[in-house]
């Protein structure tokens, strides 16, 4: 007897082979029989515990998410949403090099301000919501293996973390390494690896910094650090290292960002291990992204482990009222946010006296801590790139629904716009500034980047920018825009969409027990009416620990996510199911 059947669908297995009708059965987590159904085929008689008809559905693997930071979430977060709203089934943490092990006793915080700083985590959440029960790598994956979760978890020792523990303040402060400072490192990140790290990551992007605007430990590393925690990395089993580059964001030039692929594939072809590099296209050098690919993927053809990852949308900032804004610094907007509770303060704005006294007002000088506090002035200075989220959220939009066009059509001055705009919703309307990868004002980049075999699908932040961005809806979207939806460009194929969340990245990671629908493999599935599956609009909820604030964004369209076997969600609402384990890497 099966414990699981799930009969009637078709199945897109995550190979990218065409689709095919068959059933699927399950037994003890795992997949023990894919039956191909033809006319007149009875299908897979077999009885079983629980049936799902998926009559009118797609059945897919469950989706591998390698970029997320649930390093603290996991503590008092046992779904690991947004991400398990979006049919992922696994999650691999621990990037950007920000991390929380190992840590020397006494030194919490100083994590804490880190990742508050690099991820917009909020510090009061992180503080309250993680419970310590470690100081060694090997300890907090110990730690985290006790936790009842719905998905699986994986992650990766971070740089921040590892030089602060190693070098301690010269560490934190950027010194340079020491040769007895490098070997301590590669001895923690060995450790780490043995005990099931999945990889190692780097952040050497400026704009990555801590509360205190110092930049995250390890931006400036020396060639020999690096190398020689590489190598350290590979000796001690199959991982990845991961690297956020200089350059590639646009916060150097583009021969910062060449010069950091050369030794990122100099040391993908010396330890025989992946590297994976985060990509995206940036205004001061729009072509940047093409030379990337070319050179990676020439690298790739003389069989060198290296890939970059990509974003499947563009990737920038959601805001609104009342979080970040451009109208954060009048006087008007200080003094009602200070008395009035949220939906007090929805109120007020809408009155025409406070409208017209925000509009008027100058603003406040920003304060030069946090590092977002001058936010508002950037925003205000973007309208000729800000557009409506939409409903329901449209990330393509044409530019005549620029915040500067709609004020032009209506004949107002744009910031009057603006608030008109995040107005909407009862005061809740997001507006989207995209940064990076909209340069043409279209998808078209993003279409090279998806379809380049150097590329594989990341960089959703999952957990992360809790303020600003919601990506971890990027499974859902992938298989709605670019393999359904698009209208303003080329779509892909559903088969090839799937594959590059489920196969591509579960492969990078050497997860090779998952990712596909095979006979034996571990039964990570979702069940999807892909005709109906639709993104929720991105709210903002209070939910975090001591009240912190996050973006959440749903979607409708998941009849079942599986895991090992088990129905963790049933049309997106949680069963309380929690089959979901720690996965340590091996040697």
């Amino acid at each position: 007897m099966l414990d699981l059947k799930i009969v009637g669908g078709t199945v897109v297995d995550g190979t990218g082979a065409e689709r095919y009708p068959a059933d699927i059965g399950v037994l003890d987590g795992r997949i023990v029989e894919v039956r191909r159904r033809g006319p007149g085929d009875p299908g897979l008689t077999v009885e079983a515990a629980e049936t799902i008809d998926a009559t009118g559905r797609i059945v897919t693997p469950g989706f591998v998410d390698i970029h997320t930071h649930y390093d603290g979430q996991v503590s008092w977060d046992e779904l690991l949403e947004p991400s398990s709203l979006h049919g992922v089934t696994t999650v691999v943490s621990g990037n950007c090099g920000v991390g929380f092990a190992p840590v020397i006793p006494g030194r919490e915080q100083w994590l804490i301000e880190l990742m508050e700083g690099v991820e917009d985590i909020p510090g009061t959440a992180l503080a309250e919501g993680i419970i310590w029960q470690w100081e060694s790598f090997p300890e907090y994956l110990d730690a985290i293996e006790k936790r009842p979760l719905a998905i699986d978890y994986g992650t990766q020792i971070a740089h921040g973390a590892v030089r602060g523990y190693a070098m301690g303040d010269r560490g934190a402060r950027n010194e340079d390494a020491t040769d007895e400072d490098i070997a301590v490192m590669a001895r923690l990140v060995r450790e780490a690896i043995e005990a099931g790290a999945l990889g190692f990551s780097t952040s050497r992007t400026e704009g990555h910094r801590a509360v205190d605007g110092e930049p995250v430990p390890g931006t400036y590393a020396a060639e020999r650090e690096l190398f020689g925690i590489g190598r350290a990395m590979a000796a001690a089993g199959r991982a990845v290292f991961e690297v956020a580059p200089q350059g590639a964001a646009g916060d150097g030039t583009p021969e910062d960002a060449l010069a950091e692929l050369e030794w990122m594939v100099r040391l993908a072809d010396e330890i025989d291990r992946p590297v994976s590099y985060a990509m995206v296209q940036c205004a001061g050098a729009p072509w940047l992204y093409r030379e990337q690919l070319e050179r990676t993927g020439a690298a790739r053809d003389r069989g060198v482990q290296i890939c970059a990852q990509f974003a499947a949308r563009p990737f920038g900032m959601l805001f609104g009222f009342p979080g970040y804004h451009a109208f954060t610094h009048r006087p008007t907007y200080r003094r009602l946010q200070a008395e009035l509770d949220r939906d007090e303060l929805a109120v007020r704005l809408a009155d025409p006296a406070v409208r017209q006294a925000i509009l008027s007002e100058e603003d406040l000088p920003p304060q030069p801590f946090p590092l977002y506090d001058g936010m508002y002035a950037l925003i205000q200075h973007s309208l000729d790139r800000i557009y409506p989220i939409g409903d329901p959220p449209d990330y393509e939009p044409t530019p005549d629904r620029t915040v500067a066009a709609i004020a032009a059509q209506r004949g107002e001055d744009p910031l009057a716009t603006l608030y008109d705009l995040m107005l909407e919703h009862d005061a809740s309307a997001l507006v989207m500034l995209p940064f990076f990868n909209y340069v043409d004002g279209n998808h078209d980049a993003i279409h090279e980047m998806i379809t380049h075999p150097a590329a594989v699908s990341g960089l959703s932040d999952g957990g992360a920018h809790c303020g600003l961005i919601c990506d971890a809806s990027y499974p859902t979207y992938l298989l709605t825009h670019w393999a359904r939806d698009r209208r303003r460009g080329p779509r892909l194929p559903l088969e090839y969409v799937v594959r590059r969340q489920t196969r591509d990245t579960a492969t990078l990671y050497g997860l090779s027990d998952r990712g596909v629908i095979a006979v034996g493999k571990k039964a990570d599935l979702n069940v999807i009416d892909f005709d109906a599956l639709q993104l929720d609009l991105p709210r903002m909820v209070y939910d975090l620990p001591a009240g912190g604030r996050r973006l959440i964004q749903g979607a409708t369209g998941y009849d079942a996510t599986i895991v090992s076997g088990v129905v963790v969600r049933r049309h997106g609402a949680d069963t309380g199911a929690r089959p979901g384990r720690l996965v340590r890497g091996t040697r």
